[in-house]
């Protein structure tokens, strides 16, 4: 089965990307408001998802460049493309498509930051999981190693912003005919809420459902909630978190050596062996060392 970026590029409808995305695509979601349970009929399609580029996109001194010494060559980290019209998807009544796919590269920092989105890619329902490849099946299979306490300072910052937009941002089109009806941005809100409960879910119990609180986003997002107490709950759900973030069992900071062999695995299971790219010390010439070193901490010579 062909990814949704592999289809859009054949028919012409995203010849800005890179040859190398649609043909490496390993991984490819549907986000936003089909991820979070609350879709109506004429919701767009969010994509994410991330590619594994050529290797030396990823490993830069196969094709001659030097460290802080020779000119940069060309790098990939994400290809974004907004409002794609495909008239002759969903069953020829068409579909509006936003498309971000990223290097496998980028796509691990940015989980490793825990930055949200990224977070939420890796948990979405199977049912929004469009296209997965053995690359793709590894890394969602091992999505808890992302998870860490810094998740709390991220998905409050990101909540924060919302709420800022509904109290500056000026709403034009759909977003206005939300603000009359309701008297502010139900979206923005919406957000809010769905940001607080994910972390939450994460400090509490180190996963992730994203569709556990789904009427209660539903709720927020037909106005049945004022302003008033979607500031009333984010405050009480600040202090809470704030308390759960120091007792939390999940792990302080990131895995970087399980994130790096997991990154790894999926390099070598997409390009194959690793050895022209990464020179590891050979184990004989190792252990030797090792065994000076204990020999000379005895003091044996």
């Amino acid at each position: 089965m062909a990814s949704i970026v592999q289809g859009l590029y054949k028919n012409s409808l995203i010849n800005e990307a890179p040859a190398f995305v649609p043909a490496n695509v390993q991984y490819e979601v549907l986000m936003g408001s089909q991820a979070y349970g609350v879709a109506s009929a004429s919701s767009d399609w969010d994509v994410y998802g991330f590619c594994v580029p050529p290797r030396d996109y990823v490993f830069p001194h196969l094709r001659g460049e030097i460290p802080d010494f020779s000119p940069a060559g060309t790098r990939f980290d994400q290809f974004q493309l907004h409002h794609i019209v495909d008239a002759g998807a969903n069953g020829g009544r068409g579909r509006e498509y936003d498309i971000s796919i990223y290097s496998i590269v980028k796509y691990f920092a940015l989980c490793m930051e825990n930055n949200p989105n990224m977070i939420d890619s890796l948990f979405v329902p199977r049912r929004c999981v469009l296209y997965s490849t053995a690359v793709g099946e590894l890394v969602r299979e091992n999505r808890h190693i992302f998870l860490h306490k810094g998740a709390w300072h991220k998905f409050k910052g990101y909540a924060y912003a919302q709420m800022h937009k509904i109290e500056t941002k000026t709403a034009k089109g759909k977003r206005k005919t939300l603000v009359e009806q309701h008297g502010y941005d139900v979206k923005f809100a919406y957000h809010v809420v769905r940001l607080i409960d994910e972390v939450e879910q994460i400090l509490r119990e180190n996963d992730l459902d994203l569709e556990r609180n789904r009427e209660q986003l539903k709720s927020v997002r037909r106005g049945e909630w004022s302003l008033d107490k979607v500031k009333a709950y984010f405050a009480e759900k600040e202090r809470d978190l704030e308390s759960l973030y120091h007792s939390s069992e999940l792990r302080m900071k990131p895995d970087i050596p399980a994130l790096t062999k997991l990154l790894l695995q999926c390099l070598e299971q997409h390009y194959g062996s690793l050895e022209a790219c990464i020179v590891q010390e050979d184990k004989i010439v190792q252990a030797i060392k090792d065994i000076g070193d204990i020999v000379r901490k005895l003091n044996l010579y």
